[in-house]
C-alpha cells in the first residue's frame, strides 16, 4: 500500500505545492487554516484537478499531468470523511451508506450496509434520516458510507470540527480503534496539533500551500525543522539566534547564552523550547539557568500557564514572558516559594530551528 503525492495547484492566494509518500498507516495533516490541507485531498480524490503532477496509489495513476490521465472520481476507489459530513439529507442513513455500491446485487448492499451499521454503532438508526441523528451520530454514518466501498485510502477533513468536546473524545476513540484494522493508507487533516498527535503516526505540516515538515510525528514535535513547524505544532517559546561557538548560541530575544546538545549549522536561525519542559533547580549551579520572576498566572480546569519574567543582570533571564506549563499540583508547590526562582532550560530538551 503506498500511495505517492507530488502536485502543484495555482489558487488566488499562493501556489500550493505539495510532495509525499504514505505506506499502510495514518498521514497527519496539519497547518492553519485556509493553508492547503483541504485542497490536497480533493486533488487526491479527484473532487478538484492540481495544475501539474502526479498522484499515484498502488501503481494505479489517479493524474499524471504530462502524460493527460486524470482517473474519474467513482474509480479512484476513495473513502473521503468530509468536515461537514455531506450526509444526503433526502435519504436515509441506510441509503447514504449504499450509495455508492452501485456494482453490489441488492442482497450484497445489504449485507454491507448491516456490517458497517454494526461497526459504527448505528443499530436502530438505519431507518432515519440526518437531521434525526445527533452530531457523533451523523459523524459515525458519514464514515460508515466512507469504509462501504472497501477503500484503498480514506481522506478525512477535519473530522471532529463540528462536534463538542465530549462527543469528541468519544469519536475519536471510535476512529482510533476503526483504523487499527483498515488495512489502507489515511491522511488526516486537522489544525488541531493534539488530535493529530493521537491519531497519526506520520505527519506533514503545510503553510501557505508547501510542506514545511515531514516525518515521524516524535520527531517533528521533538525537533521542528523550522520555524513554520515549531509554531504550528504550538511551541510558545522560540528566539531569534546568533552563534557564539560549537555548542553555545546567543538567544536574542530572551538575552542570554544558551548550552544545546544539538549540533548547530549555518542555517539556524532560532531556538526554541517546549513550554512544559521548563524546570525549577534548586540553585544556578545547574548550566542553563537563570533568576527570574512570576509577571502573572493563567489557571485553567487541569493546568497552569506562568509567565516568567527575567531580571536584569548577569545570569539573569530577560525575556519579558517565557511560557511555563504545569500542572495544578506543581503550581500549589511553586506560587510560595521565594523569588527569583532559578529556572532551568534543560540543553537536551531545547531545539533549533531554521
Amino acid at each position: 500500500m503506498r500511495l505517492y503525492v507530488d502536485i502543484e495547484k495555482t489558487l488566488p492566494d499562493f501556489n500550493l505545492k505539495v510532495k509525499f509518500s504514505i505506506d499502510q498507516g495514518t498521514l497527519g495533516l496539519l497547518g492553519a487554516s485556509g493553508s492547503g490541507k483541504s485542497m490536497t485531498l480533493r486533488c487526491i480524490a479527484g473532487i478538484d484537478t492540481p495544475t501539474r503532477g502526479k498522484i499515484i496509489l498502488n501503481d494505479r495513476i489517479f493524474y499524471d499531468s504530462e502524460n493527460g490521465i486524470n482517473l474519474p472520481i467513482h474509480k479512484r476507489k476513495v473513502g473521503f470523511l468530509f468536515q461537514n459530513y455531506a450526509l444526503f439529507p433526502h435519504m436515509t442513513i441506510a441509503e447514504n451508506i449504499s450509495f455508492a455500491l452501485t456494482s453490489l446485487s441488492k442482497e450484497e448492499k445489504k449485507r454491507v450496509v448491516e456490517e458497517k451499521i454494526n461497526m459504527m454503532q448505528l443499530n436502530g438508526l438505519e431507518d432515519r434520516f440526518p437531521h434525526q441523528l445527533s452530531g457523533g451520530q451523523q459523524q459515525r454514518a458519514a464514515f460508515a458510507r466512507a469504509l462501504a466501498v472497501k477503500p484503498e485510502i480514506l481522506l478525512l477533513d477535519e473530522p471532529f470540527s463540528a462536534l463538542d468536546n465530549y462527543l469528541r473524545s468519544q469519536v475519536q476513540r471510535q476512529l482510533i480503534d476503526t483504523l487499527v484494522d483498515y488495512k489502507g493508507a489515511t491522511i488526516f487533516v486537522s489544525h488541531n496539533m493534539d488530535e493529530v498527535y493521537r491519531i497519526c503516526d506520520n505527519l506533514a505540516v503545510i503553510s501557505k500551500g508547501t510542506v514545511t515538515a515531514y516525518g515521524f510525528k516524535k520527531d517533528i514535535f521533538d525537533n521542528p525543522p523550522n520555524l513554520t513547524s515549531a509554531q504550528l505544532t504550538g511551541c510558545k517559546n522560540i528566539s531569534k539566534t546568533r552563534l557564539i561557538g560549537p555548542d553555545i548560541v546567543e538567544a536574542l530575544d530572551w538575552g542570554c547564552t544558551l548550552n544545546v546538545s544539538k549540533k548547530i549549522n549555518n542555517e539556524t536561525s532560532y531556538i526554541g523550547i517546549r513550554a512544559h519542559y521548563i524546570s525549577i533547580v534548586p540553585n544556578e549551579d545547574f548550566i542553563n539557568t537563570f533568576k527570574c520572576v512570576v509577571s502573572y498566572v493563567i489557571e485553567g480546569p487541569f493546568g497552569v500557564t506562568v509567565y516568567l519574567k527575567g531580571l536584569e543582570g548577569e545570569k539573569y533571564f530577560q525575556s519579558v514572558n517565557l511560557h511555563w506549563e504545569i500542572s495544578r499540583e506543581q503550581w500549589l508547590e511553586v506560587k510560595d516559594l521565594k523569588e527569583p526562582l532559578n529556572i532551568h532550560l534543560s540543553p537536551e530538551q531545547l531545539f533549533l530551528a531554521e
